[in-house]
């Protein structure tokens, strides 16, 4: 049984053990489910002499080809070494299509399965731990001490230090989602090139709270009426660690700001000038979101999204065990508000 927890995988794929043919990447953290898959195969293909061949296979290959997957996989490679066969799951994907594969002790190539969450009874999960020769891998939110290592490896492949402060700064900065906190540190090595030592001034100059970034995304995405776009991002915030009452007080914050904008262009008061209004001013991104909202809600709308959203504050606060359902209901409820209430005639 091989069943690796999220914080051995780095040390797992450092060493691969040459009898694992077939692995599976599951976890809340997709960015880290997809580094830790593509790790995997450069470390399986290094190994091999003459390098092994990676190649990916995904639903859109089968369309064509219902076998392809397997064809890839039982077939050795045309110019030696090995095929590493990365694949990710999905409709056609499955554990079905997966397990005469996985079962497959003596297969000639290594098999490399990316997924979403499992539980520990789900069959996929199942199906890689228990084999000698299979490994399931979590890939969970990045902790402070794995984000540390993460900024320290970027830092060191781009020549460049950092500075204690700086390194702790940007730390706190960052989310728990991999792909996005990578994006983070590219922006600010991107930002510090040539200068050899980042310090905590360029940090706070260009990378934004991850988190706070996180739940802006909910936020507009709901007052835009993108009803599945709002949920994905609500879903992956949550599996993150953000707290539900943290999203519904930045609704509240959003929406009373929204219904301040309608008032003024319902009195009489000219678009650009509202926007200019705002002290702080808002980044170009909020005035172009705003001034769409204000097109599509109606301040009576805007009432009635604001009472949803001060009985979801209130139930989410008397009863902590179901704030997370309470606050993805509210999201779902002021995107088909927001869709009901069509052009404003602003």
């Amino acid at each position: 049984m091989v069943a690796i927890k999220s914080h051995q995988s780095a040390s797992f794929l450092k060493s691969p053990d040459a009898k694992i043919t077939a692995l599976l990447f599951y976890g809340t953290d997709a960015g880290l489910v997809s580094e830790r898959a593509r790790q995997a195969a450069d470390a399986w293909a290094k190994r091999e002499n003459p390098p092994g061949e990676i190649l990916r296979v995904d639903e859109m290959d089968l369309d064509g080809d219902p076998g392809r997957l397997a064809d890839e996989l039982l077939t050795v490679a045309m110019f030696g070494g090995r095929k590493i066969v990365r694949t990710s799951t999905g409709r056609r994907i499955n554990a079905n299509l997966l397990k005469p594969l996985v079962a497959e002790t003596a297969l000639p190539s290594v098999l490399i399965v990316e997924a979403g969450n499992l539980k520990p009874t789900d069959a996929l999960r199942k199906m890689f731990e228990q084999p000698a020769h299979a490994a399931a891998i979590a890939c969970f939110p990045d902790e402070e001490r794995d984000l540390g290592a993460v900024v320290d490896e970027e830092m060191k492949a781009a020549g460049l230090t950092i500075s204690a402060p700086a390194r702790d700064s940007l730390v706190a900065r960052l989310g728990a989602d991999r792909a996005m906190s990578r994006g983070e540190i590219e922006k600010l090595i991107l930002y510090c090139s040539g200068r050899g030592k980042v310090e905590v001034e360029d940090v706070e100059a260009i990378v934004g709270d991850a988190s706070e970034l996180t739940i802006d995304r909910i936020v507009l995405a709901a007052a835009g009426g993108q009803g599945d776009r709002a949920v994905n991002e609500f879903s992956r915030a949550i599996a993150a660690g953000e707290s539900a009452q943290a999203i519904i007080l930045a609704l509240q914050r959003h929406f009373m700001r929204l219904h301040r904008v309608c008032t003024q262009i319902d009195a009489g008061r000219p678009v650009a000038d509202v926007m200019r209004s705002f002290r702080p001013p808002l980044h170009f991104k909020q005035k172009d979101a705003l001034t769409a909202q204000a097109r599509m809600w109606t301040v009576q709308r805007l009432a009635q999204a604001l009472g949803a959203i001060q009985a979801a504050a209130k139930t989410a606060r008397h009863n902590g065990a179901l704030e997370d359902i309470v606050a993805e209901r509210l999201v779902l409820s002021l995107t088909r508000l927001a869709r009901a209430s069509g052009y404003s005639g602003r």
